[in-house]
């Protein structure tokens, strides 16, 4: 649709978009970093003219990543990653406050969601900003005859780093893009912590169930499973993982996890919560084990995690049990409830990462745009990481903006380190 601020743009409602400003200046005062870079993007313009499409989870602190590549002089479009991640009223102001095209609804069906797509990529970006690859994957097989005006791009999730470099590998990836998932800055924080926490939150305001003494599973022990797990044992629950990797295995056993295959958990799991980036990790034979009650949920980027198709086929009826909880009943009597119709449960039924976490992410999806645009014609097309110095930068700006020093060498430890004469 047109707006009544002559912004093109797809959202709800527009009326929401006083209570989406209150909650992106929320956000903004638990981003310090971002706040920085943004200063001095405003004084510096390094992103001035350029044409940026971004597909990324539509929340308040996506919000203030957009507004500051927007006041570093970028003409950004923005549309959603996940047709339930979107913040309907952060979506509104996007655009009738800060004057940000954005095309995002939350529950939009598969058709508006690729629609939405291909109203970003109608801006014949020269950025792509994406957080799965559903955005660049678009570009390369459907509108293809945009590659040549593509400088590069950033990716922010697991999920999509392996789609691209899956896609590096066969030849189809024609620019280079920056693994914004694998800084430091990023994964080691924004998947333990921000998953971890999030995904906890979207469980239980979904089910407001009591998480100690339950036996949680969790499927994947990557950097998200970490969390997940962490914070579950936290909470007081008995937490059991699945692992397809033997050293994320013995890690799981010396953190003191239960490890075991998910056709044994599947018996014995209360609540089941997926983030491996793969697909039927909860499948029919899982499905047929589970006990009366069981809550299965995925945090992974996709709902293919969780064969729904497959659950739907072995259950005679389904309900909706509360919101995001839809309830399945099988053939056999017993009631196994889905999170979020298997969506990201964190963005589904809660609002995502704590902004303080985003801060790191987004300032690494600032810098990489910031590095992209500066360098995009020494890179081949290929998936790059983070330039370390970059990490390093927003490494040293949060410890400032919580207050924290560290110690630096002496001339006498850096030349110790950097020599070999000395030893015993």
């Amino acid at each position: 649709m047109e707006t009544a601020t002559k912004v093109k743009a797809d959202v709800k409602n527009l009326a929401l978009a006083e209570a989406g400003k209150r909650r992106i200046e929320w956000a903004n005062q638990h981003m310090p970093v971002l706040q920085l870079i943004r200063k001095r993007f405003i004084k510096e313009q390094p992103l001035k003219g350029i044409r940026m499409s971004a597909c990324l989870h539509v929340t308040s602190e996506t919000a203030n990543l957009a507004i500051t590549l927007r006041d570093g002089g970028a003409d950004l479009v923005l549309c959603a990653s996940n047709p339930l991640s979107t913040q309907d009223d952060t979506a509104a102001s996007m655009v009738k406050d800060y004057g940000i095209p954005t095309y995002a609804i939350k529950g939009e069906d598969n058709a508006t969601y690729y629609a939405h797509i291909n109203a970003a990529l109608d801006h014949r970006p020269q950025i792509t900003m994406d957080d799965g690859a559903d955005l660049v994957t678009q570009l390369l097989t459907k509108r293809s005859n945009q590659i040549p005006d593509v400088i590069g791009g950033t990716e922010e999730t697991t999920t999509g780093v392996i789609r691209l470099r899956a896609m590096a590998k066969d030849g189809t990836l024609k620019f280079p893009v920056i693994a914004v998932n694998d800084a430091l800055t990023k994964h080691f924080f924004d998947n333990r912590y921000g998953t971890g926490q999030s995904t906890l939150d979207g469980v239980i305001r979904a089910t407001n169930l009591l998480v100690a003494g339950l036996k949680v599973v969790v499927a994947g022990y990557g950097w998200c499973g970490r969390g997940v797990a962490m914070r579950a044992k936290g909470l007081g629950a008995d937490v059991i993982v699945t692992e397809i990797n033997p050293t994320k295995a013995i890690e799981a056993v010396m953190d003191g996890f239960r490890v075991m295959p998910m056709n044994e958990a599947a018996k014995i799991g209360d609540v089941f919560i997926t983030v491996t980036g793969n697909k039927s990790v909860l499948s029919h034979e899982h499905f047929e084990k589970m006990k009366d009650g069981a809550v299965v949920s995925n945090s992974g980027h996709f709902n293919v995690e969780i064969d729904i198709p497959a659950l739907e086929k072995l259950s005679s009826s389904k309900k909706e049990a509360r919101p995001f909880v839809e309830e399945f009943t099988m053939k056999d009597g017993r009631h196994l409830y889905l999170l979020g119709d298997g969506r990201l449960v964190n963005l589904a039924a809660a609002e995502g990462h704590p902004a303080s976490v985003m801060d790191m992410s987004f300032a690494n999806q600032a810098l990489s745009a910031e590095y992209m645009v500066k360098h995009a014609s020494e890179l081949k097309p290929n998936v790059y990481p983070v330039p370390e110095p970059l990490d390093q930068q927003i490494a040293k700006l949060k410890l400032e903006s919580l207050g924290v020093t560290i110690d630096k060498l002496t001339p006498e430890q850096e030349h110790y380190l950097a020599s070999w004469q000395e030893g015993t």
